[in-house]
């Protein structure tokens, strides 16, 4: 499989179960980011965050074994730089659970605007750099695995059917990714509401780029949402859902971007075995 047929497949995967219009889908964060696109690929170093440091360990493991390409989950270079473009995404989120389109977008411009600044004075392209002058390929896949975790965990709340707040972190707990995570003092933890709480309508909020505009929590409220499963919630947000009576649950960050990694991974592995060495909070669970 060469390298472009590897990017390739993880947009066609995460278009399919994207929740935009097929015609509206872009992945403005996740690219290859050097490396000829020819490039055969079959030994992969995957890690939550790639930085000059990993691209150090990356040229190691080439030289004493061998590697082809390095990803990164979270965003660097020219993604880095235009992620928050994949914001948009969330305005179909909102959508679904009834909030208007038009106050579903006016909410996420502004919030868009504020993430646009913030990445803006980054230096997006210094692991980029390093990995090129040491010519290894090097891509990173944000969104795409967002909508995998995203999608596996709203289908699996649908079949499992949780009653109280605590029932949604035993059945997180079923997940290797979070079982690998609690081991580490990392796990699925409550920190909105009381475990024997019923969980009403769930929103789950683990894809669309980054966390969206804090006041659409009152919003999810009128619409019948009572708990949300998020990768992570600042404390300006987390303020936000408890002026709001939501309960909240963190599933983690770095255990749901791995779990996304490994759907994602499990369907390419199904037409092209890989080896993957994981690291920077990585872990590799199969499921094939």
């Amino acid at each position: 499989m060469k390298l472009i047929d590897f990017y390739n497949r993880v947009i066609k995967y995460a278009t399919l179960i994207d929740p935009r219009k097929k015609s509206e889908v872009v992945f403005d964060d996740t690219a290859i980011l050097c490396g000829n696109p020819d490039t055969p690929v079959r030994r992969i170093l995957v890690g939550i965050d790639i930085e000059v440091g990993e691209i150090l360990l990356a040229d190691k493991i080439r030289k004493e074994e061998g590697l082809d390409l390095v990803i990164a989950h979270h965003p660097e270079g020219k993604a880095q730089a235009a992620f928050y473009k994949v914001m948009q995404l969330q305005v179909d989120l909102l959508t679904k659970v009834g909030i208007s389109k038009a106050v579903a977008q006016s909410m996420l411009d502004d919030r868009m605007e504020e993430v646009a600044r913030r990445v803006s004075s980054a230096n997006h392209t210094r692991t980029v750099d390093v990995a090129r002058i040491l010519d290894i390929p090097f891509m990173c896949i944000h969104t795409p695995a967002d909508n995998h975790v995203a999608h596996f965990l709203d289908k699996l709340f649908l079949k499992e059917k949780p009653k109280k707040v605590q029932d949604i972190v035993d059945i997180l707990m079923t997940i290797p990714e979070y079982r690998d995570a609690e081991a580490n003092n990392a796990g699925p933890k409550i920190i909105l509401g009381s475990p024997k709480r019923a969980v009403g309508k769930i929103f789950t909020e683990m894809t669309g780029g980054t966390e969206g505009n804090k006041e659409v929590f009152s919003k999810l409220y009128k619409r019948g949402i009572r708990t949300l499963v998020s990768m992570h919630l600042s404390e300006e947000h987390f303020r936000k859902v408890k002026d709001n009576n939501l309960n909240a649950i963190i599933a983690g960050h770095i255990s749901s971007d791995t779990l996304g990694l490994n759907l994602l991974l499990d369907k390419i592995e199904k037409e092209e075995k890989l080896s993957v060495i994981g690291c920077s909070g990585f872990r590799r669970f199969s499921r094939n």
